[in-house]
């Protein structure tokens, strides 16, 4: 499991995937992500000190994720990422969220007092296939809901079941509302979501020009971002 990277292609960062307790969730039918979380805090800990110990701070921005919300993760590790913060002159960080969290998203803010860009995955801004098909339970009505507390969706595309007028929307919501957005191209796992073949090769010829796009990042594979297994 690669756990530090380096993300030198758009919005360059340092990157690491830390482990923290259950997604307060977990239910997401096409998510087997949630795998790498645990409940013994003394060993989250030890892990997440030696991942932090690569961070340099060499673009100023890192970004912190673990399998579910960065509230998930133990107290003394969001402590040591603060110090690590201000030992190394980070000026941005990057952060993920459950909509559930919402309310709780300025306490986040205000602890690093630093600009952070505040992920939350949206999968789909199609309320039924977001909370019906895919269970996301994150029940916010339009992207105004969202902009109100996060800061850049995190898109889904190649899923059976999903249409091509449902990305065509989502692109166009993101877009020219937004100006930070992740689309995650499925990759078949261990749930019982299939990839769409179809769907994917018509997204990459129609949407290609994104690649170029400086506030959409497009990750065709789980670990584009150089963490992950």
């Amino acid at each position: 499991m690669d756990r530090y990277s380096e993300v030198t292609n758009k919005n360059i960062r340092e990157i690491v995937l830390l482990k923290g307790y259950p997604c307060i969730w977990g239910k997401c039918s096409f998510c087997d992500y949630i795998s790498d979380n645990s409940t013994l805090e003394n060993e989250m800990n030890k892990l997440n000190f030696e991942v932090l110990e690569n961070v340099s701070g060499k673009y100023k921005v890192l970004e912190v994720i673990n399998s579910g919300s960065c509230f998930e993760l133990p107290k003394a590790t969001l402590n040591k990422i603060k110090e690590v913060i201000k030992e190394k002159n980070i000026e941005k960080l990057f952060l993920e969220s459950h909509w559930c969290y919402k309310n709780k998203i300025q306490e986040m803010r205000d602890f690093f007092e630093i600009p952070i860009t505040f992920k939350i995955g949206v999968e789909s801004f199609d309320y039924e296939f977001r909370n019906t098909f895919l269970n996301k339970n994150a029940k916010f009505k339009t992207y105004e809901d969202i902009k109100k507390y996060f800061d850049s969706p995190c898109m889904m595309v190649g899923i059976k079941g999903q249409t091509k007028e449902m990305i065509d929307k989502d692109m166009e919501i993101v877009l020219n509302n937004f100006d930070h957005a992740t689309i995650n191209v499925f990759i078949n796992n261990t749930s019982q979501i299939k990839r769409d073949e179809e769907i994917v090769k018509w997204f990459r010829e129609k949407y290609k020009f994104l690649d170029e796009n400086p506030k959409i990042e497009v990750l065709y594979n789980n670990t584009d971002f150089g963490v992950g297994d």
